[in-house]
């Protein structure tokens, strides 16, 4: 996902008009738009074909169905119109450990993509639908609900790949193939793994296509939290008023406390600033998860401090794994390769992989090098002196927005040393 600079909150405000559907395809038999969602289609010629709006066209039957269906809502179109500048695709093809690691996973499960159907989620200018393409696949659908799909087709076009490569202009819940996929890819990821909620339409191309045995890229990953000291950042954003010019400007300080530390912030941290072993928040199965999950997600923790320190706030992180369905164990532990096993400690999740090597993992952690998601952080107003061994425990929840479900609700209670204290913010 789109990376903000500096300390930004990972807002996109965007807003436009309502978009037209395309889809882009050289083997029309193969996709219907229309007999689902009341779409009707128009042919320009040269494989593309534009959709508009029309459910009185449609039998009854045909409209209660698309009633069923999720919503387009305006903050959707304005989601999806925010992905329409190229700045944003640049950022995350430039993200070198994103791109490589999505290539070398293509790679490794060449045997389960060569001559087989694809489905790429969220295609952007098409790159891993290509990355297929070039690893042998028969046909790949490159699906996109925003107007990069218009470039996407371009793309494939010049790497004269409109064989093989579909690309639909649509929503995953309104596009319509006719056949089921092996493999279903897709860089869903957003700051604090599930913001932004993309996973969902993963999830729902699941459903709708992937064969049983099918393969999904990545398979599983894990969202992670650890409290956080960080001094140089909150003397830049705070103590900076103190004494500017040999100026007391000191009654800034709550206004600067609120600026910078209100919403999560997504910024890079290194493993010296975390104070603890991490604790999993969630851990996602693709294969079997599914969407009313990612409505509300609760955990409680509990940590000890490893330093005395003060203590900032807390840092969320994440991985995703690259595994088939036949690699599944969701009773195993999981240690990062070369890592020391953790200390026990109630609420922790600790996974182990007997044999490391056998996965592919893609990292966002502070001490791995660093990715365009960065980590994302919640600060303190007022910092918390910690000892050595001080236990920080407390609970967390993470919930889809009401208003708009790409927007994060967060809920943090935490205590320690007999301080209790409360943290309300939204990532938006």
């Amino acid at each position: 996902m789109y990376p903000s600079s500096g300390h930004a909150n990972g807002y996109h405000d965007h807003q436009q008009p309502e978009q037209q559907r395309v889809v882009t395809t050289t083997q029309r038999q193969r996709v219907r738009r229309g007999s689902r969602g009341g779409l009707r289609s128009r042919d320009y010629g040269d494989g593309f074909r534009v959709f508009g709006e029309d459910n009185n066209s449609q039998p009854p039957s045909q409209q209660e169905e698309q009633q069923n269906l999720a919503p387009c809502t305006d903050f959707d179109k304005a989601y999806f119109h925010s992905y329409a500048h190229v700045g944003i695709h640049e950022e995350m093809i430039k993200d070198r450990v994103r791109t490589d690691t999505y290539r070398s996973a293509i790679l490794q499960h060449q045997k389960h993509i060569e001559g087989k159907v694809v489905m790429d989620v969220g295609c952007g200018t098409g790159i891993l639908a290509i990355f297929c393409a070039q690893a042998g696949a028969k046909r790949v659908y490159a699906v996109d609900a925003s107007d990069i799909a218009l470039q996407a087709n371009e793309v494939v076009k010049a790497n004269n790949l409109s064989d093989r490569i579909i690309v639909l202009h649509g929503r995953v819940e309104d596009v319509e193939i006719d056949e089921e996929v092996d493999v279903i890819v897709s860089e869903w990821m957003g700051y604090m793994l599930l913001y932004e909620s993309m996973l969902g339409s993963v999830i729902t191309a699941r459903d709708r296509w992937l064969k049983r045995g099918g393969l999904i890229l990545p398979s599983h990953a894990t969202l992670y939290m650890a409290p956080i000291t960080h001094p140089d950042r909150y003397t830049e954003s705070i103590d900076f008023w103190r004494n500017v010019y040999g100026i007391d400007m000191s009654a800034m300080l709550p206004l600067a406390k609120q600026c910078a530390f209100e919403e999560p912030s997504v910024e890079t941290i290194s493993g010296e600033n975390v104070l603890t072993w991490p604790h999993v928040v969630k851990y996602v199965d693709c294969y079997t998860l599914q969407i009313y999950e990612l409505e509300s997600v609760t955990t409680r923790f509990q940590f000890k401090s490893m330093m005395r320190a003060p203590f900032h706030g807390f840092a969320f992180w994440f991985d995703v794994e690259f595994n088939g369905p036949a690699n599944l164990n969701t009773n195993a532990q999981i240690v990062l390769p070369g890592s020391p096993s953790p200390p026990s400690l109630d609420g922790a999740v600790k996974k182990k992989r007997t044999n490391p090597n056998d996965t592919l993992i893609l990292s966002t952690a502070p001490e791995d090098p660093p990715t365009h998601w960065q980590q994302t952080l919640i600060y303190f107003y007022e910092p918390i002196e910690v000892e050595q061994d001080q236990v920080i425990e407390g609970s967390l929840v993470l919930s889809q927005s009401k208003e708009n479900r790409r927007f994060m609700n967060i809920h943090l209670e935490y205590s320690s040393g007999g301080r209790s204290f409360v943290k309300e913010s939204v990532m938006r």
